[in-house]
This record gives C-alpha cells, structure tokens and sequence, in this order.
C-alpha cells in the first residue's frame, strides 16, 4: 500500500501574490479543506506547506501556500503533485476501497481461472457504482462494482474474486 495518495496537481498560478490553480482528484471538491498542511511533490521530493486560504473557480481550488507569496515562486509549482500522507486520511467504511489499493489487484473468477489485472477504476458520478476495468490480455473488462459481481477484494494478498453475471463478457 502506497504511503501517500495523491490529492491533486498545481496547473497553473492565479494573481501575482502566489496563489496556485490545482485539480483536484478528490470526489469532493471541497475536500482540500479538510487538510492544515499538505506536501507537494516537486523534483521527486516531498515537502509540507501550510494551506493559509482555499477559494474556488469552476472545478479547481485557488490555494495560497504559506511561504509560496509571489507569482515567480508559485510558477515553480507548476505540474507539481500535492499529496497528503495516509493515517490523514478517514477509516473508510466496510466494503470500501481507495482507489489506489485496488490498481494492480489480480482478479480471479469464483471459478479459480484468473481473470486478469484490474487496471483502472471509473467513478459514476450519480450512478450507484464504480466501474472496475479489468484487463486480460486480450481485451479488456468492464465490471460493475456490485455485490453481484465482486465476491472478495484483499488488499493484503492483492486479490478479488468475481462473478460474472450472465452478458458482462
């Protein structure tokens, strides 16, 4: 399991007083805020900032790093990732996964054939599941993420067990 999950990346500045345009690849836009300090990835290295105030502009958050106080310094940031260390992160509730843990799992039928390697999750926004894709070798699988479907996830021995409901393939 990965030390950090990645919450968003600076694209571009805003202003001359150091305010950054960051993506954010949170499910919650307003999610940044529930965050003191951040760490920002920039030349493969991990350093903490402040998070002094968070505003909102379409889908992106305008966020003003304590020290980062001019547009040439926030022009560095640019690309950079902003992470936040896992114990930061809320116990999720049974049967729910960070994305993160799920890419990479080896995805076996109730039968005992391996199926594949899921490679991708797709959130359904308003819809009532993700979507796992599960690739094969030969082509890939789109699963719904149900009951139905999805029998066993364990992250420790990076497995899940699946049903396929009759016309998913």
């Amino acid at each position: 399991m990965q030390d950090y999950f990645e919450i968003g990346q600076i694209v571009n500045t805003s202003g001359l007083k150091g305010v950054v345009k960051v993506n954010l690849f949170t499910d919650e836009l307003t999610k940044i805020e529930e965050f003191e300090k951040v760490l920002i990835e920039k030349n493969k290295k991990l350093t903490e900032y402040e998070i002094e105030e968070v505003r909102y502009n379409k889908n992106q958050a305008l966020i003003k790093f304590k020290g980062i106080d001019d547009i040439d310094t926030a022009e560095t940031f640019r690309n950079c990732i902003i992470k936040v260390h896992r114990s930061s992160e809320k116990e999720l509730p049974e049967d729910t996964y960070y994305i993160v843990d799920l890419i990479g799992l080896e995805v076996y039928l109730d039968t005992g054939e391996k199926l594949g390697i899921l490679k991708d999750v797709f959130p359904v926004h308003g819809g009532n599941n993700d979507v796992y894709v599960v690739e094969t070798g030969e082509r890939d699988v789109l699963l719904p993420a149900i009951g139905d479907v999805i029998k066993e996830v364990n992250i420790q021995e990076k497995k899940m067990i699946v049903h396929l409901l009759e016309g998913l393939i």
